[in-house]
């Protein structure tokens, strides 16, 4: 009889929001957060998120969860992927040591709760506009656009399969 396989190590990675400071706290510092909807990984997310890591000793990723995806205004079908799967996803890149989700428009919340030292984000965000910066800011952390990998991002990709092309 074949035993069943055990379920990978990267899994431990994703942890429900109630638990996430828990975790982070057990992660080396400095520790960098950033957060998505992460819809369908690609070149460009791997190279952001890479980018993320080099600048911290952790990276803390925050997945939208679909209800909160859907609000974003990408369309009626998406995400594309479950909130489960992206994490599982994000999970297995070398890059990310801690996926957790949030359910709000934003992470604000979830960002006061955290605490982080560095949050960064895409460089098609201007982060002077995002309350999320001065709330990092306000306990001394900083904030920090990666520049933007031109050419990849999810809903050119969807709609570069939806033509056909």
């Amino acid at each position: 009889m074949e035993r069943a396989a055990a379920p990978p190590d990267f899994l431990r990675k994703i942890v429900p929001r109630e638990s996430a400071a828990a975790a982070m706290a057990a992660l080396p510092r400095p520790v960098v957060f950033t957060n998505g909807v992460f819809d369908v990984l690609h070149r460009g997310h791997a190279t952001y998120l890479a980018q993320a890591r080099a600048l911290g000793a952790s990276l803390v990723v925050a997945v939208n969860t679909d209800a909160s995806a859907r609000r974003l205004g990408k369309g009626p079908d998406r995400p594309l992927n479950r909130e489960n799967d992206r994490a599982t996803l994000l999970a297995a890149l070398a890059s990310v040591d801690l996926v957790t989700f949030f359910d709000e428009d934003t992470p604000v919340q979830l960002l006061g709760e955290l605490r982080p030292g560095l949050y960064v984000k895409g460089g098609d965000y201007d982060m002077a506009r995002l309350a999320e910066t001065r709330l990092v800011e306000s306990w001394g952390g900083r904030a920090l656009a990666i520049p933007f990998v031109d050419g990849y991002s999810t809903t050119n990709l969807v709609d570069r399969i939806r033509s056909g092309s």
